[in-house]
């Protein structure tokens, strides 16, 4: 049988020479790639000033690319996505009714509408046109753009949307990207670039972007590659070890801008137990945030705290809560949710321990992969809260939200609440011990571009701010018009 290939795509040239074996992660696909090593010379820009050519095009020349771009990202009728959305069935880490969901909705971060309203919300669309220009209150004249930059996207595999997502912000900012293709999603990019190629081969936004796969810490490739002559930025998501492996690479002239590791939780107030139609609701929102892309995303809830009181009533309301959450679990639609793709063992293990313990916790399900609620019975997490995955969440009660503040630190990205009137006791606290992103439960992954993530906004830094200081001595006294001191 025939190993698929993935090409390299170096500024609209298609590379398919020179190809090595690797294995997709999870061990169920091997595939051939070009030899990064044989391409190192090829895949940097180089000269900063080939990035010229993009300033030729307006804003709506970009936005009318990106529209027409969405028109062809159909999966009915685009054989490049296709074969990535089938090839991906066998290295995402979700199954294959989620990956082709995701594959479904690329086209619609496309549309003139969305563009617009994310880039003017985060950037300001005037910052990217021309020098936006104010006088200070000395009399100064100050011209401030946005200019684009030579930058290396590390990118994650966790749902197809992050590559375009990145393939979306080079373009709006006039960037050159090199996007280093994940082992869990290694033909999305892919798919899109020779999309890219076949719409408008010669296109100066199609000659920015480069896709290229090599083993994420190779040192001898990384080396050479990570280097202030060649790149201006690096912008990361991963994991702690990917994290802390390109931080060594970092010095003056090369930013790292990290969108690392988190974890998210979510609070279930008092006011949610007012009714039974609440504790549906809140069931059903918060089995989404749990179970959607399977729990694979840095945004989903994984321990709970429900403030129900740690007394025998208390406990009594929090066990029917973990099991009105876990039927919620079954219900979500497989465009959304499913059982494990391969549930992990570890916490398989973990996990059965604790039905021998039913003093200090209750489990609810996961015996089949499906996904389990695991109820503590006392107001702490489980020991192995890192480790829930594949739709196993941990309900912790607690008499007071004072406790929750506690358990929220810097690696806390969202948090859904539950009932909304609660947020607004909440989210002028939250952020003071760490928490990023504040949400109605039910909406964790209804991830918005405008809005910033991890506490950044990652294209205002993908960019490089220029000043342009105008001073004339009649206006601005000079520096060395100052009087002497006697």
């Amino acid at each position: 049988m025939n190993k698929p290939i993935a090409p390299m795509i170096i500024r609209g040239e298609i590379i398919t020479e020179n190809l090595i074996e690797v294995g997709g992660r999870g061990g169920d696909l091997v595939f051939q790639t070009p030899d990064a090593h044989r391409y190192i010379d090829k895949l940097p820009l180089g000269n900063p000033a080939k990035l010229a050519d993009l300033y030729d095009l307006s804003f709506d020349d970009i936005v009318d690319y990106a529209v027409a771009l969405g028109a062809r990202l159909d999966l009915a009728t685009n054989t490049h996505l296709r074969e990535a959305c089938e090839l991906s069935y066998l290295t995402a880490p979700t199954t294959p009714t989620l990956v082709k969901s995701s594959y479904l909705g690329l086209r619609n971060m496309l549309t003139r509408e969305a563009i617009v309203e994310a880039v003017e919300s985060t950037v300001g669309i005037q910052y990217l046109e021309g020098w936006v220009k104010q006088r200070l209150i000395d009399g100064t004249e100050l011209e401030i753009r946005c200019f684009g930059s030579r930058a290396l996207h590390i990118v994650a595999g966790n749902s197809p949307a992050v590559s375009l997502l990145t393939i979306l912000r080079n373009m709006v900012l006039r960037s050159d990207a090199i996007i280093k293709a994940p082992s869990n999603d290694p033909f999305t990019a892919l798919a899109i670039a020779r999309t890219m190629v076949e719409m408008a081969p010669d296109h100066p936004l199609t000659r920015h972007l480069s896709v290229a796969y090599w083993k994420g810490g190779d040192e001898a490739f990384e080396a050479r590659l990570y280097q202030p002559h060649n790149l201006e930025k690096i912008v990361a998501w991963g994991g702690f070890a990917s994290m802390k492996h390109v931080s060594r690479y970092i010095q003056p002239g090369l930013e790292l801008i990290s969108l690392d590791p988190k974890r998210s939780a979510s609070i279930i107030g008092a006011g949610t137990f007012a009714s039974d139609a609440s504790v549906q609701e809140a069931a059903t929102r918060l089995a989404t945030d749990i179970g959607a892309l399977n729990q694979k995303g840095c945004v989903n809830a994984r321990v709970v705290y429900v403030q129900c009181g740690t007394d025998a009533q208390g406990l009594a309301t929090i066990n029917a809560f973990g099991q009105a959450v876990y039927d919620a679990l079954q219900r979500l639609p497989n465009s959304l949710s499913t059982p494990a793709k391969r549930y992990d063992a570890g916490l398989q293990a973990h996990v059965d321990a604790l039905r021998l313990d039913d003093e200090w916790y209750r489990v609810i399900g996961g015996k089949g992969g499906e996904g389990a609620v695991i109820v503590s019975q006392l107001a702490e997490p489980v020991s192995f809260s890192t480790l829930l995955d594949d739709r196993t969440v941990n309900l912790v009660p607690v008499d007071s939200l004072d406790e929750v503040m506690d358990a929220v630190d810097a690696y806390t990205q969202t948090v859904g609440i539950y009932p909304e009137a609660l947020k607004d006791e909440l989210k002028n606290r939250l952020p003071l011990y760490g928490a990023q992103r504040i949400v109605s439960l039910g909406y964790a992954v209804a991830l918005k571009w405008p809005a910033p993530q991890d506490a950044i906004e990652p294209l205002r830094r993908m960019g490089k701010w220029i000043s342009n200081q105008i001073n004339s001595p009649e206006v601005t006294p000079g520096p060395w018009q100052r009087p002497p001191i006697v």
